[in-house]
Order: C-alpha cells, then structure tokens, then sequence
C-alpha cells in the first residue's frame, strides 16, 4: 500500500518576516497524520510570482499531493492563482462558481461586491472549487505533474473547516494514499528531552526499525512518541512501550489518547475519583499553582481556596505561621513551607495542600540560600512532605518549574508512587 508523499507551499511576506506565525502548516499537519499520511516537505516563500511558480512547478515533480496555503485574498500580493496558472500554462477567467459564491458572501452581510473582491473569482481555467463557507475566498484544486494541487485560504478557522470537510475525507476516501500507521504518545513530566533520549539508547541500544521515536517538548512536560506505518509491526511497538513504563515509571503522565492534559487538570482528576480536596499557600508562585487548578473547567469540585502569602507578616496573619520560625529559619526554609501547609489545610476544609516559599530572583539571594532557592510541601493531615530545590531559571520559568514540581508531587502522593522523581538533587 503506497504511502502518499505531500509537501507544503506557504506563501506570505507576514511569514517571512515573523509579522504572523506559521500555526497553519502543524494544522495541516496534525490533520495528515490522523489518517495516516506525512508532511514529507515543507517550503515557505514571499509573495513572489516568479518565486511561487517556479515552486510549484519543482513540488509537484516530487510530490502526490501539494497544498498551497495562503495568498487567495483580494490584495495584489494575494498571488497563488497567477502562480498556479503559470506553472499549470492556463489561462486565468472568471470562475462562475467562485463568483456565485462571492455575490452569495457579500449579500448576506450587506456590503457591495468591490472590484478587489472580483479578484477572488479570477482562476485557473481547468480548476475545481473547494468550497469556504465561512469567508470570502474559494478554495481549489487541479492536477499538475501527476499531483493533486489543493489551494486554501490562509486564515486558519476557514483553513480548518476546508480540511475538516472537503480534502482531509477525500485524502482518507483515497486508499492508494493511505498508510497502515498507529502511533502511541506518551506524556512525561520530570525527565528533560536529552537526558530521556540517553536513557532510552542505554536501554534499548538496538531499537527496532520497525518503530520511529520523536520527541516534542512543550514545557514542563515532554511527549514520546512512538510510530510503527505497518500494522504487523505494531506488536513490536507494544512490547517496547511495556518495557519504557518500567523504565520511566511515574514519570510518565499518560497515554495520550485526545489532547494532551496539564498536571493540574491530572491532580484534580485524580482527587475528584477519590472525592478530596486540596487547597494551596503560595509565596514564590504568586498564586500561579492556584491559577493552574482554576483554569480546568470544574475545579470548584475540589479546589475551594489557596492562599498567597508574600509578605512574612501575612504568613502568620493568614496561614498562623509562627513569628519565631520566619525569625530562625527565614522564609525560604524547610519549618515555614511546612508551616504553611499545615496552617492552610487548618483553616480550609481540605485534605490536601500543596505550599511553596523561594527567591525568584534576580535578586534577594545569599550564600546560603542562593537565587532559584525554593522548598515544597506536599501532603495532608497525617503527613507534610517537604523537599528544596535550587532551580536556576528567570523570574517566570522558575515560577513555572515549581509549579509544575509542586503539582506533580501531589499527584504522585495521589497514585500512591513509591518512585523517586528524576528531578530531585543527586544525594536522593
């Protein structure tokens, strides 16, 4: 079963010069994938007719299928259509389906069908539409070169609703395009892209062909992926994931089965199926674990309050922290952090508690206590865990890190994980 080859033709000066970021190519993407089919090239160029033409011309040559996104507005630097009919050696005429569909456009929103807009209907003679429903501009397609040229807008919802409705069905409807692919993604917290890759070359130092590994990072946490294109590989692929569970244990998240989850929306999962509550006391994080939790549609479930508590003279106030511990031991210290949580879940009904204190920076550090300094508590009213960090980061990837850390902490309390992190200071 051959497996389509497909290439990317983006089209923009925005593009080139970073006035817009490509999020429409892992659109596209992401799309492909889902039926099985790859990107195998990917080429951005400016709003250069002579540029363009020449492109298409070279990605169809290569390609099964080229998607051109981009440049179908009513601008003169909007240019894929005169790109198209030069490198197909067509002529350019009104489309009457495309002109319908302009008339149809403006009627519904009152406004006067421009001669710019007219632009929008001069295409390619032998094309077919695809059809916007939602803007201004047709999509459409031809053949060139033994491939099937697809040509869509480049505003990304009417981009989405092109693919969702009309080329990715026709793509999957196709099956000499089709591949055998199954994919496995894995999302870990608390082991770093490189140290992940040399864990896995010790363990496996003769990993199959069969199954292709990638990496994506998008901090904190880290997805693995793993993809077999034929189905008779895919016990392979099994047996290898059973074998990376016992390696990495608890710090893998999840299997990925929809859309990645953040650790916040985990924890709260977690205690809702085991109907607890948790409350936070925050220092270094200003609130930033708290706003984590709150952003998870039903947090209230199980998380009714936190406090922020910057100030020394609020620790007390708020979380009854003892003056003669911030006196001792400082703010930044094992006795407050744990204090903290212990004062938190007293005047909260909770029965879990997740506390932070540290220095942020770039200031307010010592020799003792360095910059990136931070302790967390975790636990509940039996038992406060308590561990320090030295976290060397900016002022908000610091704050981010803990955050993270302090939730996955809690999360490994609440799956009962015996594991210890990857994460925590060599002498554990």
């Amino acid at each position: 079963m051959a497996i389509a080859k497909v290439h990317l033709l983006l089209t923009g000066n925005e593009l080139m010069t970073g006035d817009i970021v490509d999020s429409n190519s892992a659109m596209i993407a992401q799309q492909c994938k889902a039926i099985g089919i790859k990107i195998s090239r990917k080429v951005t160029l400016a709003d250069d007719l002579n540029l363009l033409s020449q492109e298409i011309i070279l990605l169809t040559k290569s390609a099964d299928i080229l998607i051109i996104n981009g440049g179908l507005g009513p601008t003169t630097d909007d240019l894929t259509a005169q790109a198209l009919a030069i490198a197909s050696k067509q002529p350019l005429e009104q489309h009457p389906t495309a002109l319908a569909h302009l008339e149809s456009w403006c009627e519904l929103r009152n406004a006067h069908l421009s001669q710019a807009n007219l632009k929008q209907a001069i295409l390619p003679k032998d094309c077919d539409i695809i059809a916007n429903r939602v803007g201004s501009a047709v999509g459409f397609s031809l053949p060139l070169n033994n491939c099937q040229i697809f040509c869509t807008p480049g505003v990304p919802s009417e981009l989405k609703i092109m693919l969702d409705e009309q080329i990715i069905p026709m793509l999957a409807s196709q099956s000499s395009f089709t591949a055998e692919m199954d994919i496995t993604r894995l999302q870990l917290f608390g082991v770093g892209e490189s140290r992940l890759q040399m864990m896995l070359i010790k363990e496996f130092p003769n990993w199959p062909t069969e199954v292709e590994v990638g990496f994506r990072a998008a901090s904190p946490l880290i997805e693995l992926k793993l993809t077999t294109e034929k189905l008779e590989h895919v016990p392979i692929k099994n047996e290898l994931i059973k074998q990376i569970k016992r390696l990495l244990n608890d710090h893998i998240i999840e299997e990925i089965t929809d859309k990645p989850q953040s650790l916040a929306k985990l924890v709260l999962k977690l205690c809702q199926q085991k109907n607890l509550k948790i409350t936070t006391a925050e220092s270094c994080t200003g609130g930033l674990i708290a706003s984590e939790l709150t952003k998870v549609a039903g947090a209230s479930s199980s998380f009714e309050a936190g406090f922020v508590t910057y100030s020394n003279a609020i620790k007390t106030q708020l979380l009854n922290v003892n003056e003669e511990i911030l006196d001792k031991h400082g703010a930044v210290s094992e006795e407050t952090v744990k204090a903290m949580a212990e004062g938190a879940l007293k005047n909260v009904d909770a029965d879990l508690v997740i506390a932070v204190s540290g220095i942020a920076g770039p200031t307010g550090g010592s020799e003792n206590k360095p910059v990136g300094s931070v302790w967390i508590a975790w636990g509940n009213k039996e038992k406060i865990n308590t561990q320090y960090f030295c976290i060397k980061a900016n002022r908000t990837y610091f704050q981010q890190i803990v955050t993270a850390r302090a939730l996955d902490l809690i999360r490994r309390l609440l799956i009962n994980s015996k594991n210890t992190p990857l994460y925590f200071p060599a002498h554990h």
